[in-house]
């Protein structure tokens, strides 16, 4: 008779949650396109509203595109519903990503904050995210303290970067 198998632990279960949602290729370019888009309708826009409805129309049109780029590579596999269904499950974490973005500024909003200085709240909210992103990404492969810290920063740098460069070709 075999031994009963352990169900996962609660801390096991927000981990798989989380790296759903916020550990994925699509979650992490959402962030970064988020991000350049608030930096973007800061220029043109005269309340936080603007940017919040600009910067997040446009990541929804993002989302929409990727989905369509998956169900029309996937669906004569998976078949068109599964396809799609796919291509939204794939293509989500581009939206949750860029939850704590959108809190900020409806934060900022809320506050009565500049729309500079909302748009600087903002990315700070990616910064800390992605640095978290790069925290993570380090411990998995059991990197020293020190490395996993060092390894959060550059993370953060670099996708600030991306969305500075993202910003100047724009």
């Amino acid at each position: 008779m075999s031994a009963p198998v352990a169900s996962p632990s609660r801390w096991r279960g927000v981990r798989a949650w989380f790296d759903v949602r916020f550990r994925s290729p699509a979650a992490i370019y959402g962030l970064i396109v988020f991000a350049a888009f608030v930096t973007i309708a800061d220029d043109h826009a005269e309340t936080v509203g603007e940017v919040l409805l600009s910067a997040s129309s446009s990541l929804v049109v993002f989302f929409i595109a990727h989905v369509f780029a998956h169900t029309l590579t996937q669906h004569a596999e998976h078949g068109l519903w599964h396809a799609t269904l796919d291509g939204v499950r794939h293509g989500a974490g581009m939206l949750y990503a860029s939850v704590p973005s959108v809190l900020a500024l409806v934060f900022a909003d809320a506050a009565g904050m500049s729309v500079d200085d909302a748009s600087e709240l903002c990315g700070w909210a990616t910064f800390v995210v992605l640095g978290i992103l790069g925290y993570f990404a380090y411990a998995r492969r059991r990197a020293h303290l020190v490395m996993r810290l060092l390894g959060a920063f550059a993370t953060a740098c670099l996708g600030l970067f991306i969305v500075v460069l993202e910003y100047a070709v724009h």
